[in-house]
């Protein structure tokens, strides 16, 4: 049965961050992922996930200045020490928070850069990310975002970031896979999801239009969520979904798709 976790930076946004923790493991998540901790103490974070018993699975290195915009900086070649040094926190987090795997916002296409630059500078940082990271016993993963909600956004189909992960050469890059994003670009979620699972490490849902909660929308989730138990997925997926009314409110998807 698949494993859900709370995505914290959407789902019970009723109440304050730290108050989320408790709201989520009263309405029965045992797992939380949301974009950034780096704005808190990480022994505050880490004190909630203790006090609910809760596996935080994921979260992102920085990413720049997400206020003014910026979808990460991996791909930006004037701004490689910055995204080092962000390996490093986003490392020292990690460690006190338990979290195994981190994933990297590639970023938006920086403009006046020659492709072949962009290409290379984002190879040169994942690689670097990758070792860091892989010294430290946590997975470097890579993720396709659409550029209808994010115009730009360089990553945004599953085999442009199986050709990334390749051209690294790294044994410690993988594939998150955002079942809302895929179908807003590709489609083709059963099939690609077969082809690459050897590669996915996290999967991350939302119903499209509007990226609202399971079973609001065209995505034949029951199917999906057979689908990732048969292929043997023990993977977490994350509830990265808008609620159309109120967080509890609409928890009612669970039920009606058996997990």
């Amino acid at each position: 049965m698949a494993k859900l976790a709370a995505n914290l930076t959407m789902l019970f946004n009723e109440v304050g961050f730290i108050e989320r923790f408790g709201a989520a493991a009263s309405a029965g998540f045992r797992g939380v992922e949301f974009l950034f901790p780096y704005a808190f103490h990480a022994d505050q974070i880490a004190d909630k996930l203790n006090l609910y018993q809760l596996d935080l699975v994921l979260h992102n290195l920085p990413a720049g200045n997400w206020e003014a915009g910026e979808r990460g900086i991996a791909c930006h070649p004037n701004r490689v020490g910055e995204f080092q040094e962000g390996v490093e926190e986003a490392v020292r987090y990690a460690k006190v928070l338990g979290v195994r795997q981190l994933n990297c916002l590639v970023g938006i296409t920086p403009p006046n850069v020659k492709p072949d630059d962009v290409r290379k500078v984002l190879v040169d940082n994942l690689k670097f990310a990758a070792d860091k990271l892989k010294a430290a016993g946590i997975r470097l993963l890579i993720e396709p975002v659409n550029t209808f909600d994010i115009p730009g956004f360089y990553l945004s189909h599953t085999k442009q970031a199986v050709d990334l992960i390749n051209d690294t050469g790294s044994d410690n890059l993988f594939l998150q896979y955002d079942i809302y994003h895929m179908q807003r670009m590709e489609g083709e979620l059963a099939n690609t999801i077969k082809a690459n699972l050897p590669l996915i490490k996290h999967v991350q849902l939302a119903d499209n239009p509007g990226r609202f909660e399971p079973g609001t929308g065209e995505i034949n989730y029951r199917y999906l969520f057979r689908l990732l138990d048969e292929l043997g997925y023990d993977g977490w997926i994350g509830c990265e979904y808008k609620p159309k009314t109120s967080t509890v409110e609409g928890l009612g998807w669970r039920a009606a798709h058996g997990v």
